[in-house]
């Protein structure tokens, strides 16, 4: 009959035989599972009772909405929480509602000025953490990574032309009740003219800091920054300031793959005739929202990552919507001065 001194040193010699990496990440998995004893309704998120998580999800939007001053620092601890929570969700359709919960739900619901920390802050866990996922669980985050792309563009693009057209609906509107009366002076509409002008270069301002999001960390060309820190360090004097964590390739293969799937379905477009070619209605950035492909096409090291790249800037949808045209076959794929084998 084992002894509870030899059962105890059973478990150290197993402790020690494990890689270093596991050890890691158990002790975070401990940890975060600490801190989430503390905040219940993080705990719940994880919930199989749709109920239960229902009420998390609720008290989780609450929570934000009341909490405008929430530094970087401080969203990183919850989405630690939030990260292992995800991780303990079993069952297909309680991962399913629980990813669209965070994202579709979640994201829209917060305030203006908590939104651009919220996304930077599910970037840096996802890109600081993905290295440890196993291959049972890595297709639920897969399916995360996916909605919080989707509902990006569904607020920066979609949202934001909603805004725009009602704007315009509001002015006309106003046009319309103030005929009959003093007609404007030369000088007033000189200024309004401009205030328009500078409406539309400000317009897509939210989208471009969100992109600038994407560049610094998952769609950044090199994957390893030896001036970067293993971990982002959170400095104390400035909580709102936490270097981006770059991740492996794998999460950029992910989103180059679904980055123009999940655009389509914010799109709205316009057909003129049967057979004819699709054309985006409105006047979206296609040129900011495809920067950080090019970027990687053409400053990204590894050639698999920019071919990957190319492949997405070349889908076919982009050539019918008229943002890219087609190459020719005798074209070049990559012009790095690579060997291409003996030729025949």
């Amino acid at each position: 009959m084992q002894t509870v001194q030899t059962r105890y040193q059973e478990k150290i010699i197993y402790w020690r035989s494990t890689s270093p990496k596991l050890r890691q990440t158990t002790i975070q998995l401990h940890n975060a599972m600490a801190d989430m004893q503390k905040t219940p309704f993080v705990r719940d998120l994880a919930s199989s009772d749709r109920k239960i998580r229902d009420k998390a999800v609720d008290s989780l939007t609450l929570f934000l909405r009341s909490r405008n001053d929430l530094t970087l620092a401080e969203l990183l601890k919850l989405w630690k929480g939030l990260f292992f929570c995800f991780y303990h969700s079993d069952r297909p359709l309680t991962q399913q509602a629980l990813a669209r919960a965070l994202s579709y739900s979640l994201v829209p619901s917060l305030p203006q000025a908590t939104v651009h920390r919220f996304l930077r802050a599910f970037w840096i866990t996802i890109g600081r953490d993905f290295h440890s996922l196993d291959r049972l669980r890595l297709d639920k985050y897969l399916l995360l990574i996916r909605c919080y792309v989707g509902v990006a563009f569904e607020i920066f693009v979609k949202g934001n032309k909603k805004e725009s057209e009602d704007g315009k609906k509001r002015k006309r509107e106003d046009a319309k009740g103030g005929r009959g009366k003093k007609q404007k002076t030369q000088k007033e509409t000189e200024t309004s003219a401009d205030e328009e002008t500078g409406e539309v270069d400000g317009k897509w301002a939210d989208l471009e800091a969100y992109i600038s999001i994407i560049e610094e960390g998952p769609l950044y060309p090199v994957n390893f920054d030896p001036d970067q820190p293993s971990k982002p360090e959170i400095d104390e004097e400035n909580p709102n300031f936490v270097p981006m964590a770059h991740g492996p390739d794998g999460l950029r293969y992910h989103l180059i793959d679904i980055w123009v799937d999940e655009l389509e379905k914010v799109l709205e477009f316009e057909q003129e005739g049967e057979g004819s070619n699709r054309k985006i209605k409105g006047d979206v950035p296609m040129e900011l929202i495809l920067r950080p492909l090019e970027k990687l096409q053409k400053e990204s090291p590894y050639k698999p990552v920019r071919t990957r790249a190319a492949d997405a800037l070349d889908d076919d949808r982009l050539i019918e919507w008229g943002i890219r045209t087609r190459k020719n076959e005798d074209e070049e794929v990559d012009s790095d001065g690579e060997w291409g084998g003996f030729d025949d």
